[in-house]
């Protein structure tokens, strides 16, 4: 196991679930954890929780300036910033159909947390490690909707909190060509279902959960994440069945090409 010893982490999203473990896994390798979230208690219980190596910090990513004011606020008072986990999202149930999407409060923070609040912790984070002539490493967390329609969640109504999702990736995989030459090393988490508060409160027992789900604790998707860096991994997966619920895109762009007799032509 890699030591993180002398280095400065900040998880967002530390109050419950991934971003806690996130936060406890980096303590246990050596590194001293910053842990932000909107719930300042819950923040500041994963930093008690860990001891002196941690402290909290409130943010509200929600807030179109809340990322690059974390991002100056951590680096002044740390001195460094080794690794960031922007993992900090919200969820969202709702039709495409039916819902106002012109005027929807709930889908503008769903977008500003979930997409656009990854990309500004990366933007100012990329900054400050040119300034400082610094090199660092940025884990994104995106999800399984980034990459497909999971049959084991198509009741579940997900399309915006999913569009989120996908796109956070795709602009992530741009951003992996722009920094190839830059300070910064880009990282994606791809977790399926994890077992976190939000997951419990519909499942209260955690072994009832279908086995479709292939349902992990918020530990292990962090433990796979950490080993993910550790390898330079760009996707980093939680679960195998990631790689077949891709498979029917697929499946169904080499049918349109057969239909359309479109062939590679060099």
């Amino acid at each position: 196991m890699p030591d993180y010893k002398g280095t400065t982490a900040l998880v967002t999203g530390a109050a419950s679930g991934i971003g806690e473990a996130l936060a406890r896994e980096l303590a246990i390798r050596g590194a001293s954890v910053i842990c932000a979230d909107r719930n300042l208690a819950g923040a500041e219980a994963t930093a008690n929780a860990i001891g002196p190596s941690a402290r909290a910090i409130e943010c509200d990513l929600s807030n179109p300036e809340a990322a690059a004011t974390l991002i100056e606020k951590c680096w002044a008072t740390s001195g460094r910033l080794d690794l960031i986990c922007s993992n900090a999202g919200i969820g969202h149930r709702g039709s495409p159909v039916q819902e106002d999407m012109l005027n929807s409060d709930s889908l503008q923070a769903l977008w500003e947390v979930n997409f656009y609040a990854g990309l500004k912790i990366a933007q100012s984070y990329a900054r400050l490690l040119e300034h400082n002539g610094s090199n660092g490493r940025l884990l994104v967390t995106a999800s399984e909707n980034s990459l497909s329609v999971p049959d084991a969640v198509k009741k579940g109504k997900m399309a915006f909190y999913a569009a989120t999702k996908h796109a956070l990736l795709v602009a992530l995989e741009w951003l992996r060509i722009e920094q190839q030459d830059g300070p910064l090393e880009l990282h994606v988490l791809l977790p399926g279902a994890v077992y976190t508060p939000l997951i419990a409160k519909a499942l209260p027992d955690a072994a009832l959960a279908p086995a479709e789900l292939e349902l992990i604790s918020a530990e292990r998707c962090a433990q796979v994440a950490l080993q993910g860096i550790d390898h330079g991994l760009f996707y980093i997966p939680t679960q195998a069945h990631l790689l077949e619920d891709m498979q029917p895109r697929m499946d169904e762009i080499t049918q349109a090409l057969a239909v359309l007799e479109i062939e590679k032509t060099f």
